[in-house]
């Protein structure tokens, strides 16, 4: 039976065999998986997620994981499940930008005033 997916939190499926996995990208998640992997920044993180390192990607499934059995998934992961892991990363990050869509004029900056002469 598959894993129940709240989308309204950001929670994509990740399929690796017969192993149904639950992801989320919490800050918590995603703090130990900078830390684990030791990088410097958000992007170099999404980097290493995006292009689907073997490192980064165990790592991934370790501490993103909020449902499933995280451990049986990683002793099943193969070469061939790194193209489904790289859609449910870029799919993680994309429900987080997803919900800053509307607010605009929240985002836009000052106009700068006219010099004086």
């Amino acid at each position: 039976m598959a894993e129940a997916v709240n989308s309204a939190r950001g929670e994509v499926s990740l399929k690796i065999d017969d192993v149904e996995l639950v992801l989320a990208a919490t800050m918590g998640g995603l703090a130990a998986v900078s830390r684990a992997l030791q990088c410097k920044s958000l992007i170099d993180l999404w980097q290493r997620l995006d292009g689907v390192e073997v490192e980064a990607t165990l790592a991934a499934i370790e501490f993103l994981a909020v449902k499933g059995d995280w451990a049986a998934a990683i002793k099943k992961i193969q070469i061939k499940h790194f193209a489904a892991c790289r859609i449910a990363f870029t799919a993680l990050i994309a429900a987080h930008l997803k919900e800053d869509e509307g607010n605009e004029s929240a985002a836009e900056a000052p106009k700068p005033k006219a010099a004086k002469k």
